[in-house]
């Protein structure tokens, strides 16, 4: 679990993006949709995060994550040669690679490295791939160029119009769909995008799966805290899912929440002086 190499991808103000290569064997198990969970130190907390590439020769994973609570910041800090204390993975459910035809992948902020390894595997199976990819500025997109060797069509879009179109990915999303087919829809990111996401492709009755990774501490399904409301059936994302139907999503309680733990989290960043 030794971090072999380090990259800041994006800095704006105090938010950066980071990249991790990190030795470990999950590079063998790991599928698209899965994810890990590291824990800093033996104190921190555990979080989630996703396996971006792999490297099954040299038995390496790649994880980019962004600095925004006090373990991503803890994590950040760590350097070049520095050992992880615990990795757990892989964990959850896979996604659904197959040949759906025309595929559309909308990502929000760092939500698109998630989407990366799924848009690849996709590719592969013949999948026609059309990919939104919005952030608020030029700064923080990353991956680029990857999602450009990978998509038939690519569309950027930053919310100060900094690069790509201006505006919400959102706008464009539904502008598409007026226009075009498509046979199923991928979308992870921050949740208020995909509540919009969802809300638009139920409209056009297109079937959109949505990854939910972001409410998770134990991982195992033993805390409880991952639980949502899909087709007013309480899941745990992360034995049941991270993957859900968009359209079974109860959204609102999600946003809520994920409200609770603002003031909690501000506050131990701040006592650690990390914020």
């Amino acid at each position: 679990m030794k971090i072999i190499n380090k990259r800041v991808l994006a800095k704006v103000g105090k938010l950066r993006i980071v990249e991790l290569e990190i030795v470990s064997f999950i590079a063998n198990k790991v599928k698209p949709g899965q994810f890990i969970v590291v824990m800093v130190n033996e104190k921190g907390e555990r979080i989630p995060l996703t396996v971006t590439k792999k490297d099954l020769k040299r038995k390496r994973i790649t994880v980019i994550f962004q600095e925004v609570g006090f373990t991503t910041k803890l994590l950040g800090n760590l350097k070049k040669g520095e050992t992880l204390y615990a990795l757990l993975g892989p964990l959850g459910n896979p996604t659904e690679i197959r040949h759906f035809g025309r595929v559309i992948l909308i990502g929000g902020g760092v939500g698109t490295v998630e989407m990366y390894p799924i848009a690849e595997a996709l590719k592969k199976e013949g999948n026609h791939i059309t990919t939104l990819i919005g952030a608020k500025t030029k700064e923080l997109l990353v991956l680029k160029e990857e999602f450009r060797k990978i998509s038939d069509k690519i569309t950027f879009v930053t919310q100060d119009g900094s690069y790509g179109k201006k505006g919400m990915v959102t706008t464009i999303l539904e502008n598409l769909l007026k226009k075009n087919y498509y046979d199923f829809a991928y979308t992870v990111g921050p949740v208020p995008m995909m509540k919009k996401v969802a809300y638009i492709t139920k409209k056009f009755s297109l079937r959109t799966v949505a990854s939910l990774t972001t409410l998770m501490v134990d991982a195992t399904g033993m805390c409880g805290v991952c639980r949502v409301s899909v087709g007013n059936k309480t899941k745990f994302s992360c034995i049941e899912g991270p993957e859900f139907d968009a359209h079974l999503i109860n959204w609102e309680e999600l946003e809520n929440k994920l409200k609770m733990y603002r003031k909690k989290e501000k506050y131990i960043c701040k006592l650690h002086k990390l914020c």
